[in-house]
This record gives C-alpha cells, sequence and structure tokens, in this order.
C-alpha cells in the first residue's frame, strides 16, 4: 500500500473538510435568509390577509343586510312565482335550488350584496351597496394566488442552496481527485526508490531506476543510479582483489619452493665444471651452459610471481600525466623501431594524477609494450590523455587484430597469457597496481582496429590526497 499517498490524502481531507462544511453552512444560511424576504414571499402574506379581510367584510355585510331586512328596514323587491320567465338568472336558479335564502354578490364587478329568500308563492329580494368592488378584490387575490403558486412550484430558494451545495461539493471533488492524481505522481517513483533500495540493499548491484525527471525526486533517481553503479564498480574490484589475493598465496609458496630447488641445482652444476679436467670439457660446458640457461629462466619466472605477490609501498602524488606518457613513450620507441608511436594528449588543463609514480609508469611500461607486440612491424600504437567524470585517464590504442571474446572474458585473470612466450602476469600486476592507486583498468573500444585498455586514476586537481599504505 501506497502509505506516502494516502497520507497527503487524508491531510487534504483534515485540512478542507472543516472549512468546506463552515463554508456550506454559511453560504446556506445566507442565501435562504436573503431569499426568504423576496417580494414573492411578502406578496403571500398580503394575499392572505387580503383573503381574510374580504371574508370577513363580507361576513359581516351578509349579517348587516339579513338583519336588516329581519328588521323591516330595507324593502325588498317582490318577484310573483307565475312569472319567473322575467326573473333575473340568478334569482331563477336560487329558486331551483331549493334553498330557503342565499346572498349573492350583483352589480358592476360585485359592489352590491343581493339577499335571495323564499316567500310564499313568490321570491325576495333584498339589496345593499357595498362600496367596493368585490369582483376586483377576488381577481387581484387569485392573480397574487398564482404568482405565489408558480413561484413555490418552482422552489427557487430552495433549488439555489441545492444548486450551490452540489457545485461546491463538484468542486471539492474534483479537488480531491487532482490531488490524488498528483499525490500518485510523486509517491510513485519514491515508492519505487524504496523498493530499489531494498533490492540494492539485498545485494542486487545492477538494479537501476528510469526518470526523467528534473525536480528533487529525478535527482534522488540519479543519485541512486550512481551509487548504485558505484557499489557495483566497488563490489567487481573487490572479487577481484579477492581472486587475486588466492593467486598471490599460491604464487609465493610456488617461487619459495622452486627458488629452493633452483640454487643448489645451479652451484652443484657449476661445482661440476670446475673440477671436471677431461677431454669432453667442452661438452661439459656446453651442457652446464644451458642447465644456467634454464635455470635463469626459471628465476625470472619466479622473480615475476614474487612481483605479483608482494605488496610494495603505495606513495601517492601529484603527477603529470601527460609528462608521464611522453616519457614512457620515448622510452619504448627504441626497442620497437618498426613501430609508429602517436600521442594525443589532453591541451586544454594538464591532467594531473593523484598515484604512486613507480606503480603508473609501471602499468604504462606493460600497457606499451603490449601494444606494440600486438601492432607488429609496420604497426601503430596511440597513446590519448583526457578528463572525464572527476578522474584523469589514459587510453593505449592498437592497430593489432584486436581481443577476442575468450580473451576479454580472461583478460585480467593470472597465469592466463595469449602471446607467445608471455606469462599472463603483466595485465593482472597492472590492474592491480591501477586499484591500489585508486583507479582501474577496463578494455574500451580501439581507435585504430585493435584492442585498447583505459587506465583511469583519481584527479590531483580535486583535492583529493590518500595516505599510503601497503
Amino acid at each position: 500500500m501506497n502509505r506516502l499517498r494516502n497520507k497527503l490524502i487524508l491531510i487534504f481531507l483534515a485540512a478542507t473538510v472543516v472549512p468546506w462544511g463552515a463554508t456550506l453552512w454559511i453560504t446556506t444560511s445566507v442565501l435562504d435568509e436573503s431569499l426568504r424576504h423576496r417580494s414573492t414571499h411578502e406578496l403571500d402574506e398580503m394575499s392572505h390577509s387580503l383573503e381574510q379581510v374580504g371574508r370577513k367584510f363580507y361576513q359581516e355585510a351578509r349579517e348587516s343586510l339579513k338583519a336588516a331586512a329581519l328588521a323591516g328596514r330595507i324593502a325588498p323587491q317582490h318577484f310573483a312565482e307565475g312569472e319567473r320567465e322575467q326573473w333575473p338568472e340568478q334569482l331563477r336558479t336560487f329558486w331551483t335550488s331549493g334553498n330557503s335564502e342565499r346572498f349573492v354578490l350583483a352589480g358592476n364587478n360585485g359592489d352590491r350584496l343581493d339577499y335571495f329568500v323564499r316567500g310564499r308563492g313568490e321570491g325576495l329580494v333584498y339589496s345593499r351597496p357595498l362600496g367596493i368592488e368585490m369582483d376586483g378584490i377576488s381577481a387581484q387575490h387569485r392573480n397574487a394566488r398564482k404568482l405565489v403558486t408558480a413561484d413555490q412550484s418552482h422552489d427557487l430558494r430552495h433549488g439555489l442552496i441545492s444548486v450551490w451545495v452540489l457545485l461546491a461539493s463538484l468542486i471539492w471533488l474534483g479537488a480531491l481527485v487532482i490531488l490524488a492524481f498528483f499525490a500518485h505522481r510523486v509517491s510513485g517513483p519514491i515508492q519505487q526508490l524504496t523498493a530499489r533500495l531494498s533490492q540494492l540493499a539485498a545485494g542486487d548491484f545492477a538494479v537501476r531506476l528510469k526518470s526523467r525527471r528534473d525536480d528533487e525526486i529525478g535527482r534522488a533517481i540519479e543519485a541512486f543510479n550512481h551509487t548504485a553503479g558505484q557499489l557495483e564498480q566497488y563490489r567487481d574490484r573487490l572479487i577481484y582483489l579477492t581472486q587475486l589475493a588466492s593467486w598471490e598465496m599460491l604464487a609465493r609458496k610456488m617461487a619459495h619452493e622452486v627458488k629452493n630447488s633452483l640454487t643448489p641445482i645451479r652451484l652443484t652444476v657449476e661445482e661440476m665444471l670446475a673440477r671436471h679436467n677431461g677431454t669432453d670439457r667442452a661438452f661439459l660446458e656446453q651442457a652446464s651452459q644451458i642447465v644456467v640457461e634454464e635455470v635463469e629462466s626459471l628465476e625470472r619466472r619466479v622473480r615475476a610471481f614474487s612481483q605479483f605477490s608482494s605488496e610494495p609501498p603505495v606513495r601517492p602524488r601529484e603527477l603529470d600525466l601527460n609528462a608521464l606518457v611522453e616519457d614512457r613513450v620515448a622510452f619504448l620507441k627504441a626497442g620497437h623501431p618498426d613501430v609508429k608511436y602517436d600521442t594525443r594528449l589532453h591541451a586544454e588543463t594538464v591532467p594531473h594524477a593523484f598515484a604512486d609514480e613507480d606503480l603508473v609508469k609501471g602499468i604504462l611500461v606493460n600497457l606499451l609494450e603490449n601494444a606494440a607486440q600486438a601492432a607488429g612491424d609496420g604497426g601503430k600504437v596511440l597513446a590519448v590523455t583526457h578528463v572525464s567524470n572527476g578522474n584523469v585517464a589514459v587510453e593505449i590504442h592498437d592497430s593489432g587484430p584486436g581481443l577476442s571474446e575468450q580473451a576479454r572474458s580472461t583478460l585480467f585473470q593470472p597465469t592466463i597469457s595469449f602471446k607467445k612466450n608471455g606469462m599472463g602476469l603483466g595485465l593482472s600486476i597492472s590492474r592491480k597496481s591501477a586499484l591500489l592507486s585508486g583507479g582501474d583498468i577496463v578494455a574500451v573500444a580501439g581507435e585504430l582496429g585493435g584492442a585498447a585498455f583505459r587506465l583511469v586514476l583519481p584527479n590531483g586537481s580535486n583535492g583529493v590526497h590518500k595516505s599510503s599504505h601497503r
């Protein structure tokens, strides 16, 4: 589960739910209060009041008219039953209804109240003017009620409040979705980085992360990839040094045992030659010379193994890499007159290495000598210096046949040689010297069609100093 993303969402909820609720409550209260006092609300109240006043006035007018009729203060109009054909329409309707009395609004726009009474064989009509037009009041009341009813059917107040609540909720939900999206974009790379860190801690140094971000997370991913690469290099170097340590122990033991056997053999052969005075002295001299030469050859091999197994003191200091390359090239030209040596030295700033001078010279001699032997007569050797990634480097290229896949797989292993009369210790000793100096040797693509090696050393211009060690 992505805890960081969930925490960001919870923070958003905690920071917005309370203000969102308070905003909705305040705004809905204000809308409700303001909409309550609009004209339709007042019109509703006025229509009810007008209706009550009209009813009360009509009721009092009816009671007053009836009382006056009963008291004889008003003379009625008499309509004989036999003349119903000439009766007013409303009187005929009353007579046929069978009621004993009835009040009817009459006149122009209902400004007169008529009181119909059923008599013996006749209809009596008592009338009194009202002084107001009841039909006009009724029409105004009906129009007002229509307006109020139409407004209530639309329910503007509740509609506005509902729309506002819905709109605010949609905006808040939209903000939540956007936050969840960006929270996933922020937390996703961090989650991947955490997972890759776990893989790295478990020993998978080949793990890498891809990212095109240019923010803090992108820089963190770049730092992780750089650190993983450095750890992978350190692991490979440690494995190589561990393998060399096993070979060194074997070399020390073999050198000691062979040396102990060679010394008495040489002394015995020389003593035999010194004491013999016979006629076969020439043959003995020839035989003893062969034995001595073979013993000396074995001694050279023993010294090579001794050099491989030894750990000379490392005294690093700042070195002019261009000057060292030119010196070694000039030194080896005489030994390979048929090989053309070229140099391409870094000219913008003089590359300064911080390493042991003797070790670097030995590495350069070995690489240049191997290149000359691989190029052969008429071949070419190129030495290049440059500065890269905070380090200084020397590349040695040759025009020889190059390296096979088998040679590349066992290139720096001791006792593996692909040259005639080679012992296979040169590149192993050179890489060991480079590692002791804080650098390394790697095979690279050759510019002259053959093999190429790059010696990488710490940059002395960075002010990095290392203590001497054994």
